[in-house]
């Protein structure tokens, strides 16, 4: 019995010192998007202020592709112990699953972290577009379908779905261009490769302030304080669509002591003067979540998006 007894001793003191070092590597979060997006944007301040409570670092590591669901894939399959992480919107999380095959399939394939940031598409042209209304972008899809190109940061992407949705309701048909990011978007816009963009407050507000792009319409149910002469959806008769959000998650499995130290480091992180400061300026809204919210947000949006989705005879089969 004392030999039991020193031996649960000996393996006792052995793994608490371990638990109580964590964290003792960087910390590395995933940018699944391109540099430049709202991705990127978010990530990066966040990382350096959580660098307070990760003293050997945090590192932002960039894969993108496939509308996020690249970097994602590789979360998911990386080892469980607290030092791999990713910032990812809630259409990488809930709808590419559906639609592609990917080692991730429902949101309990993963560990949510927290909640941090929320906006709603914008339907944008150049400022010198000739569309100078979203009636007038309507109508042209209207009468040359197939003829308007718009682009999205991905096929699948919360904006991509906004535009399928207002087509459907208005009886338009654009020719979808998809991205790998928003950071690869408006310089495609600004270049001529596409008509117009479903884009997000974030990327598009200092461009729109330097007055080189116009924003015709806006998917959030009220108008955008940035863009207050660009009707909603369900003004122009487009109706209304889902915002995108932002949430930290960990490959399944991860320790709980774990997550709740990455929450708090984050959660300081979202908390700064400095980064709430530059969200505002970019017309985006913090939107904290708790882990367990983010879970619930993400299987009621993961059905709601299925049935969109089957209406649209995008499920994979």
């Amino acid at each position: 019995m004392l030999r039991v007894l020193l031996l649960a001793v000996l393996v006792l003191a052995s793994v608490v010192p371990a638990a109580a070092e964590y964290p003792e590597r960087p910390l590395t979060i995933v940018m699944a998007y391109p540099p430049g997006g709202m991705v990127d944007i978010v990530v990066r301040p966040m990382a350096e202020s959580m660098k307070k409570k990760f003293p050997k670092g945090v590192a932002v590591l960039s894969r993108p592709g496939g509308g996020g669901s690249v970097g994602l894939a590789e979360v998911v399959q990386a080892k469980p112990d607290g030092y791999t992480i990713i910032l990812a919107p809630n259409s990488t999380l809930v709808i590419h699953p559906q639609i592609n095959d990917l080692p991730y399939k429902t949101p309990d394939d993963y560990e949510p972290i927290m909640g941090t940031i929320s906006f709603y598409t914008l339907l944008t042209v150049k400022a010198d577009s000739p569309y100078k209304t979203v009636q007038e972008f309507v109508a042209a899809a209207k009468a040359n379908p197939g003829k308007v190109r718009v682009g999205s940061p991905g096929e699948g992407t919360i904006s991509h779905l906004t535009l399928e949705r207002w087509g459907g309701t208005a009886n338009f048909k654009t020719t979808h261009v998809p991205f790998s990011g928003w950071g690869e978007t408006s310089p495609a816009l600004l270049g001529g490769h596409i008509d117009a963009l479903m884009a997000q407050p974030g990327e598009v507000k200092p461009l729109v302030d330097a007055k080189k792009l116009r924003v015709l319409a806006v998917a959030q149910p009220q108008r955008h304080a940035y863009f207050p002469d660009a009707p909603t959806g369900r003004e122009a008769g487009l109706g209304d669509a889902a915002g995108t959000w932002f949430a930290y998650t960990a490959p399944k499995g991860t320790p709980p002591e774990v997550l709740k130290y990455i929450h708090e480091a984050a959660k300081a992180a979202l908390e700064e003067p400095a980064f709430v400061a530059l969200m505002k300026s970019r017309g985006v809204d913090i939107e904290y979540k708790t882990a367990e919210k983010v879970r619930q947000d993400l299987h009621r949006e993961y059905k709601e998006h299925r049935e969109i989705l089957q209406r649209l005879g995008m499920l994979k089969k």
